[in-house]
């Protein structure tokens, strides 16, 4: 959830309505909460080698989640329109995805393709690596991920087609659990033109090329 939306609860609750969510805790508050993990794990979180981990942690997760406080809609606002015509696929691929399980909080690695054939305007390149990045700095599940990513380009470039997969190991399962490392999920979005058999497949190919 952004900050902003947070000051929207923030003022739902003032007005004695219902918020969906609770507000965010303060940053003690979530050191607390750290330390009282350490404690269930077994250990004292006042030993030397422990004390300072609750601020390392919380730090940690300010960068962990920060998609939560950036606008994906906002990364796509500038666009270009001088590309002579241009109307193929525009493909950044081998996007490293970094992102957290939202049922047991483990790491989720892998990689994302992202893809597009514009209508009349293009937005720079940086900004699909962006795109990946706020939606996975958030407690994700693959599938919902590679919605999200795909929606958002439909919605701010309104092209002929978007076309998203993603490949990523997910640790719940690799280190806990079944304990299968090595193992991908690969999860796929086409709209548009992707639809098309042909052009679903020239993406396959150019993505694991």
């Amino acid at each position: 959830m952004t900050a902003i939306a947070y000051d929207a609860l923030a003022r739902a609750h003032d007005h004695d309505e219902s918020p969906t969510y609770s507000l965010r805790p303060t940053r003690a508050e979530a050191e607390s909460a750290v330390r009282t993990l350490i404690r269930w794990a077994g250990d004292d979180p006042a030993r030397e080698g422990l004390i300072d981990t609750p601020k390392r942690v919380v730090k940690a997760y300010e960068e962990w989640f920060s998609g939560y406080d950036a606008d994906p809609e906002a990364a796509l606002a500038r666009t270009f329109e001088e590309v002579e015509g241009y109307d193929d696929i525009v493909l950044l691929k081998g996007i490293r995805r970094e992102s957290t399980c939202e049922h047991h909080m483990a790491p989720i690695i892998g990689v994302a393709h992202v893809a597009y054939v514009p209508t009349d305007r293009v937005v720079g390149l940086s900004k699909l690596a962006r795109l990946v990045e706020i939606y996975g700095k958030r407690l994700q599940v693959q599938e919902k991920l590679t919605a999200q990513i795909a929606a958002t380009l439909e919605t701010a470039l309104q092209p002929k087609g978007v076309a998203v997969m993603i490949s990523a190991e997910h640790h719940c399962m690799s280190t806990r659990g079944v304990h299968h490392p090595g193992v991908d999920t690969v999860t796929t979005r086409f709209t548009g033109v992707f639809r098309e058999a042909r052009m679903e497949e020239r993406f396959l190919r150019l993505a694991r090329g």
